[in-house]
C-alpha cells in the first residue's frame, strides 16, 4: 500500500517532465502507475492486512492504513478505472494543449488521494486525503482558468466540499476523544454512544453527503460538468464522488442503529434520487443529463449502504461497481462526441448512430446498464436492492414503503433519461440525413474508443460473473448480522423485486415518449427553492457580513486595533478568573534580592517615560530599556541563553525601528491627537495586570509536577546535548521550530513585497554598481566667483574655494586614489556628513570577532550558552553594524549573495535533516551522534541536530539582510532619489 501511495506522488511529481518530452501521449505511461496498483490490488484482493508506521503517537497520527475487502474494492475502481481515463487522455487532449503537465500530475496525484482514502485506518490520516481531493478537484476543474465558468465551478465544488470536510473533522475529532483512538478499527468495534456521539455522527454524514453531492448540497457536482470530460468520467462519476458512499458504507456496520443515521441519510437520498432523475429530463446537454442522472444515483447507493443488512449492503457494493462502469462509459462517450462533432446539444445531433456504430454500441449497452436490463450488472443490483427495501425495517411507520415507493420512482426517471440520452445522441429523430455537427465529424480512433469499451464491457461482464463477484463482496456483507436473507445472499431479487424492475422499465418508456408533456408538469418555481441560488445569495450575505465586521472591526486606525485586542486580553480572562471555582493560594510575587527591585524600578520609569514622552526617537530607547533589563532578569535567575537572545533581538529591534523612524517626524503632528489618555492608560495598566495574574495563576494551578523537570535529563539521554535551550529547540520540539522558521521566512518575503511592491529588489547593490556622479550645480554667485577666478589666473580662499566645493562631485571608486587606508569600501559612496571615521575603524576591527563569535555561538549551543539562533542573530548584527557604518554599499560588499537565496538554503537544511532522518527510518527530526577524531582537535562528538541548527542560522541571517535590504537600502535609495 505505501509503494502505490509512493508511486503515485513519484509519478505525479514527474509528470510536467513527461508531459514536455512525449507530449501528450505522457498519459500512456503514466497509466502504468494505477494500472500497476490495479494489479497489487486484484494480486491481494483476499488477504486482508494493516500496515503502521509510527509518527507522532500522542496526537493520533500514525500512518495506519487497512485493506479489507471494501478498500479492495474501492481499489479496484479507483486504479482501475484512473489508467483507463489516462490512457483515453492520451487522445482526448490536442497535442499541443496548454496547461497539460500540471494537468496529469494533478489526475495522478488525484488517483493516490483516493486510494489514499480507502485504506485509511487512521481518521485524521483519511482527512488529509479527504481535504486533497479536494483540492485536486478544484484544480482539475478549474483546468479552463481562462473561462469564468470553469472559476466559478471549481470554486463552488471547493466551498461546498471543504465545508463538509471541516464538518467531518469535527465529528472525528468528537469521536476520537471519547474512544481515545483515532483508529476506524477501534472505532468500529465500539462506537461509543450517547447525544455527542449522534452529533459526531451527524457532522460525519453532511461531509459524506457533501462529498457526494446529496441534496441539498448537490448543486456542485451538475456545475463541475465546465470540467473537461476524463475529469467528469473519473472525478465525478467513479472515484470522488464515491468517497462519501464509501465513507457511509464503512461506517454503517457500527451505526446503521443509530437514532440519526437512517432518517438522515436515506431520506436525503431518497429525494436527491428523485429530484434529479426528474431534472435530467429537463436537459439538453449530454453532459448535465449524466451530472443529474450521477447525483440520482449516487442517491439510490446512498440509501442502500445506509440501510444496515447484509442484502443493502450487497445491493449497494454491486451498485458502486456497476455505477463506475456504466456511468464512467457514458462520460467517455460524452468526451468523444464533443470531440468528434464539437457539441453535446441533443438539438444539434442526429444520425451519430448511422455515421459512429461502435460508439452507438458503446454507449447502448452502457445505458442498458444504467437503466437495469439484464443481463447486465446493473440489473442483478436494482433487483438486489428492491428486495433489500422490501426486507428492511424502518426508524419509523411507513418508512419501508415511502422509501421502495421514492427509489421505484426514482428508477422509473432513470429509464426516462436512459433513453434521453441515447436518443438524444444517436437516434435519426425523423431525419434522413446527419445534422451539420455529425455530418463534419471526425471518427474516432482505435486508442480513443479502447476506454470506454473496455468499461462497458465490464458491465455486461459482471452481469454473468454474479457469483464471484458476491464471494468478493462477502468479507464486508458479512459485518453485518444475518437477516432474513440468510449468511449468503445474492444479487438477484424475488418476483416483487422482479414486477417492480418492469414497472419501472415498462413506466419509463411511457414518461420518456411523453416527456413533452411530463415536463410541462413541471412546477412554476422550484418546491424545494433553487440550489444556486441559495448558494449565490449565501455568499453574498457572507461577503455583506463579512464588510460590516471589517468596517467594524478593523478601521485603518492602529490605536483602535490596539485597543480592541487589549481589551479583549482584558475582558476574557478576567471573566474566567472570576468564575473560577477554586481560587489556588497565589504564591508570593515580591523580588527576591534589591538587585531585581532596583532593575524592576528602571523597567518601571522606563516604560513611563516612553507613555509621556514625545520624541519617537527616545520613545524607542525607552522600551529598549525595558528589554534589555528582561535580559537581565533572565541571567539574574539563570537563564543565560535567554538573556543571550534576549539582548540581541532586542539590539536587531532596536535597529529595525530606527531605520524606520527615517520616514517618520521626529514627533507626532500636534494638531492630531493619539487618543483618550485614560483609556489608554486603563488598557495599559489593565493589560499588564491580567498578564501577571494570569501567570501567578498558572504557576499556582499547577498539580503535577511540570515537565521541566524532565527536560535535563532527556536533553542529555536523548538529545546528545547539556544545554536544555537548544536540544529543546532543535530536537525535542524541532517541529515546532521548523514551523517558527518557516513563518519567519513567510514574514520576510512579506516585508520585501510590501516595500519593493511587485518584485524583489534583487542583490544589494555593490560599490561596482553605483552610478557615476552628477555634478552639483552652482548657485550664480559662486558661478560668478568662478569666472572671475579665472579671468584673474588666482585662486583665492573665498569664494572660489567654496565653488569648487559644491562643483566636486561625489567620490566614486574610479575617482579614488589609492593613497589612503579604505576601512569600508561602501564608506567612500557615502555623504561625507553621514560618515564617521571612528564607527568605520571600530566597525572592520569589530565585524571579525563578531563573526567568530557567531560561529562559537552556532557550533557550541548544543552544551553551553548559544545555538544557531542566537549565533545568526549575532552575526546578523555584525551586518547591521557594517550597514550603519558603510550604508547599502557597504551592505551589498559584505553580503554578496541574495537574501532569498540564504532564506531557502537555510529552510532546506532545517527541512532537509527532518527528510533524512525519515529516510534512514528514524523518526523526523531525530538526532543521532557520530564520533570521530581529527588532528589537532581530538576526538569530536557531531549531533545530527547541528545541521538542523545550521539551517536556523542561515535562516535567521537571510532574515536579517532581507530587512536591512527592505528597510535600509531599499529606502536609502528612495531617500537619494527624493533629494536629488
Amino acid at each position: 500500500m505505501i509503494a502505490v501511495l509512493v508511486a503515485h506522488a513519484l509519478a505525479a511529481l514527474i509528470a510536467p517532465l513527461l508531459v514536455r518530452i512525449l507530449g501528450r501521449n505522457a498519459f500512456l505511461p503514466l497509466a502504468l502507475v494505477p494500472f500497476g496498483g490495479f494489479l497489487w490490488t486484484v494480486a491481494h484482493f483476499s488477504e486482508p492486512h494493516r500496515v503502521s508506521i509510527p509518527w507522532a503517537s500522542e496526537l493520533g497520527m500514525d500512518i495506519d492504513l487497512w485493506f479489507d475487502g471494501l478498500s479492495a474494492i474501492m481499489s479496484c475502481i479507483i486504479l482501475g478505472v484512473g489508467a483507463l481515463v489516462l490512457v483515453y487522455c492520451a487522445r482526448y487532449f490536442p497535442p499541443h494543449a496548454a496547461r497539460l503537465g500540471s494537468f496529469a500530475a494533478y489526475l495522478v496525484a488525484f488517483a493516490g488521494a483516493m486510494f489514499g482514502i480507502v485504506t485509511s485506518n487512521n481518521t485524521l490520516l483519511l482527512f488529509i486525503f479527504w481535504e486533497a481531493t479536494t483540492v485536486l478537484s478544484f484544480l482539475l476543474i478549474g483546468y479552463k482558468a481562462e473561462k469564468q465558468t470553469s472559476r466559478r465551478a471549481a470554486t463552488k465544488a471547493l466551498l461546498v466540499t471543504t465545508l463538509g470536510g471541516l464538518a467531518m473533522l469535527v465529528g472525528l475529532i468528537i469521536f476520537g476523544q471519547m474512544t481515545g483512538s483515532y483508529l476506524l478499527t477501534d472505532l468500529l468495534e465500539a462506537p461509543p454512544q450517547g447525544w455527542l456521539a449522534d452529533v459526531a455522527l451527524v457532522l460525519i454524514i453532511v461531509g459524506a453527503l457533501s462529498k457526494s453531492a446529496i441534496v441539498p448540497l448537490h448543486f456542485w457536482l451538475p456545475a463541475a460538468m465546465a470540467a473537461p470530460t476524463p475529469v467528469s468520467a473519473y472525478l465525478h462519476a467513479a472515484a470522488m464522488v464515491k468517497a462519501g458512499v464509501f465513507l457511509v458504507a464503512r461506517l454503517s456496520p457500527a451505526f446503521a442503529d443509530a437514532s440519526p443515521w437512517r432518517l438522515v441519510i436515506i431520506t436525503l437520498g431518497a429525494l436527491s434520487m428523485v429530484l434529479a432523475g426528474w431534472r435530467a429530463l429537463r436537459e439538453f446537454d449530454l453532459k448535465l443529463i449524466l451530472a443529474f442522472g450521477t447525483v440520482s444515483q449516487l442517491g439510490f447507493l446512498m440509501v442502500l449502504v445506509g440501510i444496515g443488512t447484509r442484502h443493502a449492503a450487497l445491493a449497494g457494493i454491486g451498485l458502486v461497481v456497476a455505477h463506475a462502469l456504466f456511468k464512467g462509459t457514458l462520460f467517455l462517450v460524452v468526451g468523444i462526441i464533443d470531440r468528434a462533432t464539437g457539441t453535446r446539444d441533443v438539438r444539434k445531433l442526429w444520425c451519430l448512430g448511422q455515421r459512429a456504430p461502435v460508439l452507438a454500441l458503446i454507449s447502448i449497452a452502457a445505458a442498458a446498464s444504467m437503466a437495469g436490463l439484464p443481463p447486465f450488472l446493473g440489473f442483478y443490483g436494482k433487483e438486489t436492492a428492491f428486495t433489500a427495501l422490501s426486507e428492511a425495517d424502518g426508524p419509523f411507520p411507513g418508512w419501508q414503503l415511502a422509501t421502495l415507493i421514492a427509489v421505484v420512482v426514482g428508477s422509473v426517471f432513470t429509464v426516462a433519461y436512459t433513453l434521453r440520452f441515447v436518443s438524444g445522441a444517436f437516434a435519426r429523430k425523423g431525419h434522413s440525413a446527419p445534422s451539420l455537427a455529425v455530418e463534419s465529424m471526425k471518427p474516432p480512433g482505435p486508442l480513443f474508443l479502447a476506454s470506454p469499451a473496455v468499461l462497458s464491457v465490464g458491465g455486461l461482464a459482471a452481469g454473468f460473473l454474479t457469483v464471484p463477484l458476491v464471494d468478493a463482496m462477502l468479507p464486508y456483507v458479512d459485518l453485518f448480522p444475518v437477516g432474513v436473507e440468510g449468511d449468503h445472499p445474492h444479487l438477484g431479487g424475488s418476483t416483487l423485486a422482479l414486477g417492480l424492475s418492469a414497472f419501472a422499465v415498462i413506466a419509463g418508456f411511457v414518461v420518456f415518449f411523453a416527456h413533452r408533456r411530463v415536463t410541462k408538469l413541471r412546477f412554476a418555481t422550484p418546491p424545494l427553492g433553487n440550489a444556486d441560488r441559495v448558494y449565490d445569495a449565501t455568499l453574498r450575505f457572507t461577503d455583506v457580513l463579512a464588510q460590516r465586521v471589517t468596517s467594524l472591526t478593523q478601521r485603518g486606525s492602529l490605536p483602535f486595533t490596539q485597543a480592541v485586542i487589549l481589551a479583549t486580553l482584558i475582558a476574557l480572562p478576567s471573566t474566567a478568573l472570576l468564575l473560577w471555582p477554586d481560587w489556588p493560594s497565589l504564591p508570593n510575587g515580591a523580588p527576591n534580592s534589591m538587585l531585581q527591585l532596583s532593575i524592576g524600578l528602571v523597567m518601571v520609569a522606563a516604560a513611563l517615560g516612553a507613555t509621556v514622552l514625545r520624541n519617537r526617537l527616545t520613545i524607542v530607547l525607552l522600551i529598549g530599556i525595558t528589554g534589555y533589563g528582561t535580559a537581565v532578569v533572565f541571567a539574574l535567575h539563570g537563564a543565560p541563553d535567554l538573556a543571550l537572545t534576549q539582548v540581541v533581538v532586542e539590539t536587531l529591534t532596536l535597529v529595525i525601528f530606527i531605520l524606520l523612524l527615517r520616514k517618520l517626524p521626529a514627533e507626532p503632528v500636534p494638531h492630531r491627537p493619539m487618543g483618550h489618555r485614560a483609556v489608554r492608560a486603563a488598557l495599559g495598566f489593565g493589560a499588564g495586570v491580567i498578564v501577571v495574574t494570569v501567570g501567578m495563576f498558572a504557576v499556582s494551578a499547577r498539580a503535577a509536577q511540570p515537565v521541566s523537570a524532565f527536560l535535563p535529563d532527556l536533553a542529555y539521554t536523548q538529545g546528545h546535548g547539556a544545554n536544555v535551550v537548544n536540544v529543546v529547540l532543535v530536537d525535542i520540539r524541532a517541529w515546532d521550530t521548523l514551523g517558527e522558521i518557516s513563518v519567519l521566512l513567510v514574514a520576510a518575503t512579506g516585508v520585501a513585497s510590501l516595500i519593493f511592491r511587485h518584485r524583489r529588489y534583487g542583490n544589494t547593490p555593490r560599490v561596482a554598481d553605483a552610478p557615476p556622479p552628477l555634478p552639483q550645480p552652482a548657485t550664480v554667485a559662486v558661478a560668478a566667483a568662478l569666472r572671475d577666478a579665472d579671468r584673474t589666473g588666482e585662486a583665492g580662499s573665498g569664494p572660489v574655494e567654496a565653488a569648487e566645493r559644491e562643483m566636486a562631485p561625489m567620490p566614486t571608486r574610479r575617482h579614488l586614489e589609492y593613497t589612503e587606508i579604505v576601512w569600508l569600501r561602501g564608506s567612500e559612496l557615502r555623504n561625507p556628513r553621514n560618515r564617521s571615521f571612528i564607527l568605520e575603524v571600530t566597525t572592520r576591527l569589530l565585524f571579525p570577532a563578531m563573526m567568530v563569535l557567531s560561529l562559537y555561538f552556532l557550533f557550541a549551543g548544543h552544551n553551553a550558552p548559544g545555538g544557531g539562533f542566537a549565533g545568526g542573530l549575532v552575526a546578523g548584527l555584525a551586518l547591521v553594524l557594517r550597514y550603519l557604518a558603510g550604508g547599502r554599499y557597504e551592505l551589498g560588499e559584505s553580503v554578496r549573495v541574495d537574501a532569498g537565496k540564504i532564506l531557502g538554503l537555510g529552510l532546506a537544511l532545517a527541512a532537509g535533516t527532518a527528510l533524512f532522518s525519515i529516510l534512514l527510518g528514524a523518526p523526523a527530526l531525530s538526532s543521532s551522534t557520530m564520533y570521530f577524531s581529527l588532528p589537532l582537535f581530538g576526538e569530536v562528538k557531531l549531533v545530527t541536530a547541528l545541521i538542523f541548527d545550521i539551517g536556523v542560522y542561515f535562516l535567521v541571517i537571510g532574515l536579517v539582510v532581507d530587512v536591512l535590504r527592505s528597510l535600509g537600502a531599499r529606502l536609502d535609495s528612495q531617500i537619494e532619489v527624493t533629494h536629488q
